[in-house]
């Protein structure tokens, strides 16, 4: 473990002032890399000011409370600083993910991919299967759904914006909108399915998918 990693490790399992200076020091850490973050992201978002900074800064405290409480699982195999940083992005995405605007859902961006990839508790074997699967499902939601699906099933499902709202901004109802999030989830597991990632799917889904395919065409 390189040095400046057992000194955040000790000082953040010291007590009295010396963690008390460890934990200001780790805060401050995921507040400047929280900043960075949605900076880097502000052009999709569209959200800006006061609105920005607090999102960064609830993002900052919810990483740091994460990493305090996963410091015991820490193994060493990168730098102290790098494994803050992927909480902390986990915590941006996934707030950037519920935010809802009336006009615009959030687009499903490389970096969300990225944070479904990422577990900071996965041993190196899971992270590699994590990847592929994730990588798998990507192209699963790229080439097998519809436009509509994929837009429905990002927000939906990938960055959790409830139902009620969704059926708000698209004029909808919050029935089809669970009937396009279904049928996307059946296509997806059938083509996982076909590639092993999952356990095969009975011929009578399969053929539902096919037969539903059949009927929006």
């Amino acid at each position: 473990m390189d040095p400046d990693s057992v000194e955040w490790l000790a000082s953040l399992r010291s007590e009295g002032r010396k963690q008390d200076r460890a934990h200001r020091r780790l805060h401050d850490l995921c507040v400047r890399a929280a900043r960075t973050e949605v900076n880097r992201r502000r052009g999709r978002i569209r959200i800006a000011g006061p609105e920005l900074e607090d999102l960064a800064e609830q993002a900052a405290a919810d990483a740091m409370v994460a990493v305090i409480a996963k410091l015991e699982t820490f193994r060493g195999e990168s730098r102290f600083t790098t494994w803050v940083y992927k909480f902390v992005m986990l915590e941006v995405s996934g707030k950037i993910g519920r935010h809802f605007s009336r006009h615009e859902t959030v687009a499903f961006e490389p970096e969300d991919w990225e944070r479904l990839e990422t577990d900071p508790d996965d041993d190196p074997a899971a992270s590699g299967e994590r990847r592929e699967l994730v990588r798998q499902l990507r192209r699963a939601i790229e080439e097998d759904l519809t436009a509509h699906q994929r837009r429905i099933f990002e927000a939906a499902v990938l960055q959790g914006i409830p139902l009620d709202q969704l059926a708000v901004e698209l004029d909808t109802n919050r029935n089809a909108l669970y009937k396009t999030v279904f049928d996307a989830r059946r296509k997806l597991r059938v083509a996982l399915a076909a590639n092993g990632y999952l356990d095969p799917v009975p011929s009578a889904v399969a053929g539902t998918v096919d037969e539903s395919e059949g009927r929006a065409s």
